[in-house]
């Protein structure tokens, strides 16, 4: 059995540059997500169970590093910015993240009125897919848009 197959185009898959591409957006950004989740999560966990902290101040804690978490590593896996990192960079992410999680609640929230029979879950899936579509293209084409990555 000859193996030539890591050799076509650079890839071990034969894939296009162009899916190639798609297929690290969507990797780096579900890969980043669950990174800051787990950030996220570790830290509320320690405050709260570890510490004794108050639940709704350790929230706030743990989501403030996670969003760091978040932007760092978006930066990196996601869209492989080239340029230093700054504290404008960070600024317009903490921005589009605070919007989608606002969205994220608004949407829940109206599909719960307008719909009060609508499982909870649902909603949430609903909202999350929403505030996750917000944050891909806010970031794609706001925070890390091309010109910033060289």
């Amino acid at each position: 059995m000859s193996d030539h197959s890591n050799s076509e185009s650079g890839s071990r898959s034969g894939a296009s540059p162009a899916a190639q591409g798609v297929a690290r957006h969507v990797g780096g950004f579900v890969t980043s997500g669950a990174i800051a989740f787990t950030v996220d999560a570790t830290i509320l966990t320690v405050l709260t169970r570890g510490l004794g902290f108050d639940p709704f101040i350790a929230r706030l804690a743990a989501i403030s590093v996670a969003m760091v978490a978040g932007w760092l590593s978006h930066r990196r896996l996601t869209f492989d910015v080239k340029t230093p990192a700054s504290l404008g960079e960070f600024l317009s992410y903490a921005a589009v993240a605070w919007t989608s999680a606002a969205l994220n609640y608004a949407v829940y929230a109206a599909i719960l009125v307008l719909r009060p029979v609508t499982d909870p879950l649902v909603a949430l899936v609903a909202a999350s897919l929403a505030a996750m579509t917000f944050s891909y293209l806010g970031m794609r084409f706001g925070v890390f848009r091309r010109e910033h990555r060289h």
